[in-house]
């Protein structure tokens, strides 16, 4: 493996990869901003390194990949995760389940961004231009929102 290889290499999904996180209006489904990295940083490091713009009183819902978000974000809610030795509650399961019912506007976003094959497939393409396709789709769907037909 070349030395400018590695930080793409994912050992978990045992590829290059890239990473895109999308940040996603509740209410209108509409990309509200972009952030790209290497296959092998974390999402939690991609967030913070990032620097994306937070408003006080916004509510930030996340998957459980942005675990320790409530430091930096005062309403932040991320789901209940279970252990081998600790199942989760009723009251657990069910604010995960409320949870996914406000996440799934979200879900719905990355459907869409999937339809183009550019998060579901190995992007073949070259890597500096990963983050410029990404944000061209995500106006074209922005777009697609705000018009519909």
């Amino acid at each position: 493996m070349e030395k400018k290889q590695r930080p793409y290499y994912s050992g978990k999904q045992k590829w290059h990869t890239l990473k895109a996180q999308v940040v996603v209006d509740y209410f209108s489904g509409q990309i509200v901003c972009t952030a790209f990295g290497k296959g092998r940083k974390h999402d939690f490091r991609l967030f913070k390194d990032s620097q994306l713009p937070t408003q006080l009183e916004q509510l930030w819902v996340a998957d459980r990949g942005y675990q320790g978000i409530a430091r930096l974000h005062a309403y932040s809610c991320t789901p209940y995760k279970k252990s081998r030795k600790r199942p989760l509650s009723k009251q657990e399961r069910q604010f995960n389940r409320q949870l996914a019912q406000v996440r799934i506007t979200v879900e719905h976003t990355f459907r869409k961004l999937k339809i183009f094959r550019i998060l579901s497939e190995r992007y073949r393409n070259r890597r500096r231009r990963f983050g410029l396709r990404f944000n061209l789709i995500a106006g074209l769907l922005n777009y697609e929102l705000a018009h519909p037909i």
